[in-house]
């Protein structure tokens, strides 16, 4: 993994992040989001995977049900945010459409997703702070803009 903070103002940072092949996406990210103590974000991605599970949430459920692709697909748009979880660490979620090779997508959560070749990722950091607090009774965690 290689980044840039391209951009720096008082209240916010803008950085380029750039996986590598085979790097995990959502665990590089998430590494990123501590290195650099990042509480707010919004991100954006393109890119490539080898391999890829996105999940479609299951209300009934109250878990993922993973969508695995187990092939090389394009990462047509990834879109997120980054926030401080229950135990204080950057948490990550993030949506993902990825392109197949006969023109077909896959979506929903990313959950993995092994890099091949590359991964370009927009981090624009926030000017506040952000929590995603666990829900229970929805089984997951999300924003509580009340924290």
């Amino acid at each position: 993994m290689k980044s840039k903070l391209i951009g720096k103002t008082s209240e916010q940072r803008t950085f380029v992040v750039v996986l590598d092949l085979g790097e995990e996406a959502f665990a590089s990210l998430t590494a990123f989001a501590v290195e650099h103590g990042i509480t707010a974000a919004s991100l954006t991605a393109i890119g490539a995977f080898e391999k890829a599970v996105v999940g479609w949430f299951d209300f009934q459920s109250k878990s993922y049900r993973k969508i695995p692709v187990a092939e090389q697909c394009e990462v047509l748009s990834a879109i997120g945010d980054i926030a401080v979880d229950d135990n204080g660490k950057p948490s990550l979620h993030v949506h993902a459409v990825l392109g197949l090779s006969d023109g077909s997508t896959r979506g929903g959560h990313l959950l993995e997703g092994i890099v091949q070749p590359t991964l370009e990722i927009t981090v624009q950091e926030s000017p506040g702070y952000l929590r995603r607090r666990r829900r229970p009774e929805i089984g997951a965690a999300l924003i509580d803009l009340d924290a």
